[in-house]
């Protein structure tokens, strides 16, 4: 299966993190760069519904099945769209398809919310992060991925902010890792859904 990812951290992520313990479950998971980042010519965000849901229908002439890994915060044109009515324009676009097997997914509200699901693990990575601070910030949200009071105040804003050093690519699949994905899962609801997902297609025989 395909994973449309909008930059090389979600790709990485999806590498080091979730590959694995899909193919434990019958499900060979790729990423694929979407457009102007499969050139590594930029890094992500910037997609727009109808960029997304050309890549979906693109992937699924190679692929058995197809979703995405996308960051909400990071998506162009979206005005005052939540994210369940983001999904229903992007699956408009795309046209009929079983959704067994075609499911974009956004993350709420970008990829740095999910490291938020156990911040002790900063300093593990990134020597002398203020654990502290960032255990204020997760505890004022009831999950990490409620974390966004606006743009200004995006997870990875947060993170830049108190941790200067942090480079997304560097370090984000690293704490994620550190993490685990038993961890995040039970803290990301929203995320775990999504993973319930693509483990369901080994179920169904698909990879």
């Amino acid at each position: 299966m395909a994973i449309s990812v909008e930059g090389p951290t979600e790709e990485d992520f999806v590498n080091t993190s979730l590959a694995a313990h899909l193919l434990s479950r019958g499900v060979h998971a790729t990423p694929i760069l979407i457009g102007r980042a499969r050139q590594r010519v930029q890094g992500g965000g910037n997609v727009t519904i109808h960029q997304l849901a050309g890549e979906i229908r693109h992937l699924l002439h190679g692929f058995d099945a197809v979703t995405s890994l996308v960051d909400f915060y990071g998506f162009r044109g979206k005005g005052a769209l939540s994210s369940d009515e983001l999904l229903e324009a992007v699956r408009a676009e795309i046209g009929r398809f079983d959704e067994r097997f075609v499911f974009p997914y956004v993350q709420m509200h970008e990829f740095e919310g999910l490291l938020f699901s156990d911040v002790g693990t900063f300093e593990r990575v990134i020597p002398g992060a203020p654990i502290d601070d960032l255990r204020s910030i997760r505890a004022a949200f009831d999950t990490p991925e409620d974390i966004n009071d606006d743009p200004d105040t995006a997870p990875g804003k947060r993170i830049r902010q108190l941790i200067p050093t942090y480079r997304k690519r560097l370090h984000g699949p690293g704490v994620a890792l550190e993490t685990g994905l038993d961890r995040i899962r039970r803290e990301c609801p929203r995320f775990d859904a999504w993973v319930g997902r693509l483990e369901a297609l080994g179920e169904d025989t698909v990879g």
